[in-house]
Order: structure tokens, then sequence, then C-alpha cells
């Protein structure tokens, strides 16, 4: 019995010394975290999906307050919250929410099953990452949309839908909130967050194909051949043209539709502008006739 009391005694000093140590060490290593944060947190969509660059919203709601001691949120965004909850942050770390440029994915491919025709037949696991590794996909084009369906798979919110018809994903614009996911996930890059525009209207070049003219025509109608006439006809010089392919900076371009018309492929395309109206048909100028000059002998007869 005294052996058996003996044991608890002990265990009980053991015990309250450790706890006595670990009371020390949590009061020496206590790490307090700033109230703001939770607040900030409050009032972001949990979405936990990466698109502001930080794990999770927790670690954006961390990096909003730690901005905010420096005296700017330039450069934080939670892309599915948008300006509106944007201003509610700011409005909690007592600054002034700086307004933002709406974005949108945008699949810059227009490799369509019509366009690129499928030279292998692919029998796998429908995935852009495995088909990749696999070879070039199914199309000769080792640039553009493979149609795993991969951005659709990590799209957190129902933006990304692939169509059974063109082999390409589509983008819904509306239920888009421009985080990232599919961006980051597609390999070969072909699609781009851009600034949405005024009344959502954009010029894009739809095509990421860097092969020479000649090459990039063969694998695909619809390809840029790097000929630079769209560079030409810019009056913005919003255009460059680098390794055959060219490229429309959203911020200097004017939307004036130049570009879209010099194009001989078809590769420059507007979203959302209202429909060309006809150019009227100029009528046929008729040539002026001559005066009729008779001779004496043609008088007398007509007389």
């Amino acid at each position: 019995m005294n052996v058996i009391l003996i044991a608890v005694i002990i265990l009980g000093l053991v015990g309250l010394l450790a706890s006595i140590m670990l009371y020390a060490a949590s009061r020496k290593f206590a790490v307090s975290e700033d109230e703001r944060i939770g607040k900030v947190a409050e009032v972001l969509p949990q979405a936990n999906c990466g698109g502001c660059g930080y794990p999770g919203c927790s670690g954006f709601a961390a990096a909003c307050v730690k901005a905010a001691d420096a005296g700017s949120l330039d450069g934080k965004l939670c892309p599915v919250g948008g300006q509106p909850v944007m201003e509610k942050v700011s409005s909690i770390l007592g600054l002034t929410a700086v307004a933002l440029t709406p974005k949108v994915a945008v699949l810059r491919c227009n490799g369509t099953c019509a366009n690129r025709p499928h030279v292998v037949d692919y029998d796998g696991v429908r995935s852009c990452r495995v088909q990749l590794l696999a070879g070039t996909g199914e199309t000769a084009c080792a640039f553009g949309c493979l149609g795993g369906g991969d951005c659709a798979a990590a799209c957190q919110f129902g933006a990304l839908t692939l169509n059974a018809e063109t082999g390409l994903p589509e983008v819904n614009e509306e239920l888009c909130t421009a985080c990232g996911a599919c961006v980051k996930t597609c390999p070969r890059k072909v699609i781009e967050l851009r600034p949405k525009g005024p009344k959502s209207r954009r010029m894009v070049v739809l095509c990421v194909n860097r092969d020479k003219g000649a090459v990039a025509n063969k694998v695909c109608k619809a390809s840029c051949i790097g000929c630079g006439k769209c560079v030409k006809t810019c009056p913005f010089e919003a255009i460059t043209l680098n390794n055959n392919l060219a490229y429309i900076d959203s911020l200097k371009c004017k939307l004036c539709r130049k570009c879209e018309e010099a194009c001989p492929k078809g590769s420059i395309h507007s979203f959302h502008f209202p429909s060309r109206k006809p150019k009227p048909e100029k009528p046929a100028e008729v040539a002026p006739q001559r005066p009729v000059v008779l001779t004496p002998a043609e008088e007398k007869k007509e007389a």
C-alpha cells in the first residue's frame, strides 16, 4: 500500500512540475495576435481559394493588417469578394478603399475541333497534366489548350465548363471571380486574367502559338502567324509582336477594333461589342455620255 501511495505522490509531483514548466514556457513564448486580424477575417468570404496570393483567408487577413500598419493596402485584393469586401476591410483598418479593376479569366486559344483537327486518339485519364506528360495531346499544336478540363475542376465557383462541341473550356463571366485557380492549374498557361474593360468590352489575341507562320498555320486554322499587320494597324501602339505571336496590352488598347479587321487569320477577337452595321453599298458610277456628232451626210439622212 505504501508503494502505491509513494508512486501516486511521485506522479503528482511530476505532473505539477511539468504544468509549472508549461505555464512558464507559454508565458515566455506567448504570441499575441492583433484583434484586427480576426475582424478582417470575419468579413472575408472564407473561400480559401488562394487567389489573393496568401494561404487562405486568415493569411490574407494578417497580410492586410501588416500592410495597414505600413499605411496602404495597395496590391491587396480579395478576388472573390471584390470591391465590396475590400471596402469593409479598409473600413476596419481605418483606410480609404482603392478602386479596383475588375478582371475575368480569358481562354487565349481558339483551337476548336474544327480549327485544330485531332491527329491522335487519346484513351487515358482526362487530365491536361497527364496528357502533357504523355505527349503533346490529341492535336499537333504544342501550345494550345489540351481540353482535359483541369481548369474546370479547379474552379470552385462553377465558372468554367467544357464545351463538348468545340473541345474547349468556356468562361461564365457572371460566375468568374478572377481568383486565378484556373490560371495556376493550366499546364500550358493558356488562361489569363485580363481586365473586363468598359462595358465588359475587350480585344484579345486568341492564340498562344509561338511557332513560325507556316508551322502555326499548318496545325491550326485560327492561329496567329506573326505577320505583324495588327501591329502596323494599331494607332495606339497597344500591340506587340514577340516570338511570332501578337499580344494586346489592355491598358493601351482603345477598343477601336482596327486590328480585328486587319488580322488575316481571325486570331483577334472582340468581346461584347455591338454587331457591326453593314456598310452601305455605293451606287455604281455612270460614265458621262459623250455628245454624238453627226457628219453632213448623216444629218441629211436624219432629215
